[in-house]
């Protein structure tokens, strides 16, 4: 029996906080959810396992009909940043952030103005249920971003 829970927030580190943030504010129209903080305690160090953690985080609102208690993006800078490898769309873990949007061909143009990159080409696709309209994009550190137009099919 599964336990009783409900979908908080995503997580995602970055290195430049205030442009990461304006990135996904200016591109897919995310808000605050709070006030940026900076936090640094006994707590945060047990809890990641990093002595003397300290970070900046921001959480974003999603774009849509998410309300007040919908899930957030939550965007933390570790003053103990790691380097990171290059995302790629087969590593094992979490992959990418999907936005289904209303033109894939401009909202790829709009990641790409505001910094962003390619990871693949836009292709058209067809399964039993749908056509699909899509591409990979990345944000300006690299993170994985899928854009989706999908139309379903008429059911027989």
């Amino acid at each position: 029996m599964p336990i009783k829970a409900k979908y908080a927030h995503t997580n995602m580190i970055v290195n430049d906080l205030p442009k990461m943030v304006a990135f996904y504010r200016d591109v897919f129209g995310f808000t605050d959810a709070e006030p940026e903080r900076a936090q640094s305690a006994p707590a945060l160090e047990r809890l990641t396992g990093i002595p003397g953690a300290s970070i900046r985080v921001q959480h974003l609102r999603y774009p849509g009909d998410t309300g007040n208690q919908g899930p957030t993006l939550e965007i933390i800078c570790y003053q103990q940043q790691l380097p990171h490898e290059k995302p790629a769309a087969n590593r094992p873990g979490l992959r990418h952030l999907c936005f289904t949007v209303e033109d894939v061909d401009a909202a790829f143009a709009a990641v790409i103005a505001a910094g962003g990159g390619s990871l693949g080409d836009v292709v058209r696709t067809e399964n039993p249920r749908a056509f699909n309209h899509i591409v990979y994009a990345t944000d300006p550190e690299g993170n994985i971003l899928e854009l989706l137009n999908k139309t379903l099919k008429p059911q027989a």
